[in-house]
């Protein structure tokens, strides 16, 4: 009988954590879980020690405002796991939270294994990271084709086991799914509550320009409807099942991250979006000093894997209602232009493979030495 602790600090996180409980179950029946996580976590059998409601915060400035509770956080995640001491430590992305959770365990349990699932975006940003969760972690399970040999150029092991958004994507049975009477813009503003507020009013100001569409908002996992009401109109609905309204909508705007990738294997035409404070000054940082700063050219994932701009990235200062809207112009109305991002749209699919993420992972997770 073997303890898995898992941390997951965000919603795309409780999911992928969720998927890998069941197949890790499908191989050791008698397993426990027990971490920091969300409501797929624990519908699936982990004791829950901390929800990502308490734990999804993004940025210096959400950090700082609620120190005390990220202190809390920490606190509570070391009491956690010298109580449950685990076999196993499966850290599901969310890095900054999750790597000094790998060196506490290192000091206090090291008998614990340790695994890093969907590990950080080092390829991207802050490289010397890859040294640290190196030394730290006994494997490192990577999602993107590209990693292990990243990897193996600083002489360090990651396996490439697939991308878990493409299994959950495959998941959704489609066949009862609702066409809408209208033509549909569907919005999808982030996943914590920092980035809606952001995100979401110029997100529908640009979608309010096309009068013929209709408008639905894709609401977060664990985000409360109160969050969203109060900018919507007359008319602008609030959904929850967020792969069904992308796969039947014409076109998305989307929060960049993982929510860009599914909607690509989803198959709906896009544009991306990202909210960053004092933008004006990344804008700036991004035009002079990106190739000192930045690794490689773009933010989303489907750009990312496919070595090109193949969705708008309005990031930053571009991140504008008049970039949105005339974006959205162009994918509804240049049948070429849209064919084109349909057909990498597939090509990124192939690049990523049909692999069961979690099912690999969950066989590398639970060999015993």
């Amino acid at each position: 009988m073997a303890t898995y602790f898992l941390i997951a600090g965000e919603a795309s996180g409780d999911t992928h954590a969720a998927a890998l409980m069941e197949q890790i179950k499908n191989r050791d029946p008698e397993a426990i879980f027990a971490g920091l996580g969300g409501d797929k976590m624990c519908a699936a059998g982990c004791r829950l020690y901390r929800h990502i409601k308490h734990m999804a915060f993004m940025g210096f400035v959400a950090v700082v405002r609620h120190w005390q509770e990220v202190r809390d956080n920490f606190r509570i995640a070391q009491e956690a796991l010298l109580k449950e001491q685990p076999d196993v430590l499966v850290l599901i992305d969310y890095p900054s939270f999750n790597l000094r959770m790998a060196q506490f365990v290192r000091k206090h349990l090291p008998q614990t294994k340790i695994v890093y699932y969907i590990p950080p975006k080092v390829w991207a940003w802050k490289r010397r990271r890859i040294h640290t969760i190196a030394r730290l972690c006994d494997k490192v399970l990577g999602i993107f084709p590209f990693e292990p040999t990243f990897y193996a150029e600083y002489g360090y092991h990651c396996e490439y086991v697939g991308n878990p958004v493409v299994e959950e994507t495959a998941r959704t049975d489609f066949k009862t799914a609702v066409t809408p009477t209208n033509p549909t813009i569907v919005l999808l503003p982030g996943s914590r509550p920092s980035e809606i507020t952001h995100c979401l009013p110029r997100m529908l100001e640009a979608a309010r320009r096309f009068p013929d569409y209709s408008i639905t908002i894709c609401a977060a996992p664990g985000i409360d409807d109160s969050l969203y009401t109060p900018y919507l109109r007359v008319g602008e609905t609030l959904v929850h099942d967020t792969h069904m309204m992308v796969r039947k909508a014409s076109v998305a705007v989307v929060n960049s991250g993982t929510a860009t990738l599914e909607t690509a294997l989803l198959g709906c035409p896009q544009v991306a979006v990202y909210h960053i404070a004092c933008s004006w000054t990344l804008g700036f940082v991004r035009r002079w000093m990106q190739p000192l700063l930045f690794t490689i050219p773009y933010f989303t994932p489907v750009n990312i894997i496919s070595g090109k701009e193949v969705i708008k990235e309005c990031v930053a200062n571009d991140f504008t209602v008049d970039k949105v809207s005339t974006e959205l112009e162009r994918l509804l109305h240049d049948e070429a232009y849209k064919k084109e991002m349909l057909a990498s749209y597939d090509h990124l699919s192939s690049l990523l493979g049909s692999k069961s993420a979690s099912s690999i992972a969950a066989a590398i997770i639970t060999r015993r030495p």
